[in-house]
């Protein structure tokens, strides 16, 4: 756990220099992505709406009053109400059992000695110190020797290269869950909604049908001699039944 204070010390710090400090990491300039202005005044459509890395349509400014001035009046009484409501959150029982204070009252540990004494014993803990040197180490390395950031990556390449890569979990779950995923619900698409729902229960049916319409089509031709020669093999093939059937009943 202190380990990971040093650390959280040490990317946060790292955050602010290279945000705010150092050289200046963006071109300011629209470049292509700017609207154009046409000869007529009106503002022809962009080429593309997404700016390049480090290329920005104006220089990075600080927030109007209008949202600086919200946000300071209420840090003010944040800090009022936490150091009136710390006692009783951390000590009482405004939160009921969901937070275990190990050096609590009834824990074999002392009473609540106000939220200023409370704030100044941080101080002497062994977290602030790891706090304190992972700040110390993000100045001087980001700060006034950002060389060393760069010999340190050269050094530690393939460990760097696991950090960076997240120790290759998003390629994992994009090969196996992601692309998985995409060739499950394909797999569905081709072969049940288009191979068996549209292909044969839809098309197929239609399709058989439209078959025996055209062959019912080739029957009704239309001639009066083809009716009439229907109508005789009809008679015929009910003499023939009439003839079998009596023949069968005299035996």
């Amino acid at each position: 756990m202190l380990l990971g204070v040093f650390v959280t010390a040490f990317y946060s710090f790292r955050l602010l220099y290279l945000t705010f400090h150092g050289e200046e990491r963006f071109v300011v300039g629209a470049g292509k992505h700017a609207a154009h202005v046409e000869e007529n005044g009106e503002h022809a459509p962009q080429e593309d709406p997404h700016h390049e890395p480090g290329h920005l349509d104006h220089a990075p400014h600080e927030s109007p009053l209008v949202v600086t001035l919200p946000l300071i009046l209420l840090a003010i009484p944040s800090i009022v109400i936490g150091a009136i409501a710390v006692g009783t959150m951390l000590h009482g029982d405004f939160f009921g059992h969901a937070i275990f204070n190990a050096h609590g009252e009834g824990e074999g540990g002392h009473e609540f000695a106000g939220w200023l004494k409370t704030a100044l014993e941080g101080f002497a803990g062994e977290p602030f110190f790891f706090a304190l040197a992972g700040f110390i180490a993000a100045t001087y390395v980001y700060l006034f020797n950002p060389s060393i950031a760069d010999k340190t990556k050269s050094a530690l390449h393939p460990l760097w290269n696991m950090l960076d890569k997240k120790y290759w979990f998003d390629p994992i779950y994009q090969a196996i869950f992601a692309r998985g995923s995409l060739l499950l619900g394909r797999a569905f698409w081709k072969g049940g909604d288009v191979g068996v729902i549209d292909n044969v229960l839809i098309d197929g049916s239609a399709s058989t049908v439209a078959r025996i319409a055209g062959v019912v089509r080739g029957v009704q031709t239309g001639y009066l001699y083809h009716y009439a020669f229907a109508m005789i093999l009809g008679l015929v093939a009910l003499l023939a039944g009439l003839w079998w059937a009596v023949k069968g009943l005299s035996f």
